[in-house]
């Protein structure tokens, strides 16, 4: 007999919801209860026989779990009545990510609503599945921090990395990263034909939980160094990640130990020898695919490309979900 859980969405009108809602609409596991949108309620939520709701009541009691596809800040209070009503609660938003409350006052510049809920699990499957699998509350990683830690992770998990080296990351989003709302940067007339680096260096609020996370692995001594840009696409996004090598490993090793790490990771393809990740490989799949280019013994080139819809935000919550509710992790996503 098949389970069917009951599940409402916060923020499904914006991006990341409305790709949310597409997935869970064709999950066999799911019943959608309610969509919230406070600027398009009473209209009709795409793919679905539900009229967006207002977000002030929706009926929580008929429910198991809620996905959080909300700004920081707004989330946390409806992650804090989600949890009090005994619910699951998968966020999207930045309020549960980092595991202290003074972290995210420095990187968000504004007290948390509720730090009586940190820390919760960290929502990289590849990562943390054992912390996720059960839980009652998971924190959806950016979608800059999923491609980088994806493109580390293997050199993370042996120490493979200079303690006293910078880790340097180039990254580059398509505009659907900024929202739905238009700005003077983001509405397409302004995108086009242009690209445009933002929050350069170590200004980017993602900074802090990305090392976080490397710093569960190692202890690196030298700050991360992040420059995203805005590219006129509509969706996708590259890491492309600049390492030095601790003296135990050398280059020539790395592409076998990045093949056996990612060897049974469902959402992770390493690309051969000679090629290089691309966007047209992810978009519209929950799918990272990484390639290693060594550059001398001792330093590497690693690109890692995902949609930052997917992988970076509304699929990953799904994958999140499938574990915290004992389905296969790829439900609905393949």
């Amino acid at each position: 007999m098949t389970k069917t859980i009951r599940v409402g969405v916060y923020g499904a009108s914006g991006y990341a919801g409305q790709d949310l809602i597409q997935i869970l609409s064709e999950h066999p596991n799911v019943e959608l209860i309610f969509a919230t949108s406070n600027t398009y309620a009473g209209e009709f939520v795409p793919a679905t026989d539900l009229r967006y709701i207002p977000s002030a009541n929706p009926p929580l009691e008929n429910v198991d779990a809620i996905f959080l596809a909300l700004p920081h800040k707004a989330s946390a209070p409806i992650a804090k009545k989600g949890l009090d009503a005994g619910l699951k609660v998968i966020d999207l938003s930045a309020d549960l990510r980092l595991d202290s409350a003074e972290a995210y006052e420095k990187w968000y510049e504004v007290e948390h609503p509720h730090p009586e809920m940190l820390p919760v699990p960290y929502g990289l499957p590849e990562l943390h599945r054992d912390k996720i699998a059960g839980v009652q509350a998971v924190a959806v990683p950016g979608c800059y921090p999923t491609a980088t830690l994806l493109g580390l992770y293997p050199l993370l998990r042996i120490e493979g990395l200079s303690l006293d080296a910078p880790i340097i990351v180039d990254a580059k989003s398509g505009v659907t990263g900024a929202g739905r709302t238009p700005t003077d940067k983001t509405h397409f007339v302004e995108a086009y034909g242009n690209i445009v680096p933002y929050n350069a260096g170590r200004a980017h609020r993602h900074v802090g939980e990305i090392e976080q996370e490397i710093h569960k692995f190692m202890d690196i001594s030298e700050p991360l160094i992040f420059t995203p840009h805005l590219v006129p696409i509509d969706r996708g996004l590259m890491t492309s990640i600049y390492v030095s090598l601790g003296y135990a490993l050398s280059s020539d090793k790395v592409d076998s130990l990045y093949a056996n790490v990612y060897a049974d990771e469902p959402m992770v393809r390493l690309m051969p020898l000679g090629s290089h990740a691309q966007f047209k490989g992810v978009v519209k799949t929950n799918r990272c695919h990484i390639s290693i280019t060594p550059v001398t013994d001792r330093y590497i080139h690693i690109t890692s490309v995902i949609d930052n819809l997917r992988k970076g935000a509304s699929g990953q919550a799904v994958q999140c979900f499938n574990l915290m509710f004992d389905l296969p992790e790829t439900e609905a996503l393949l």
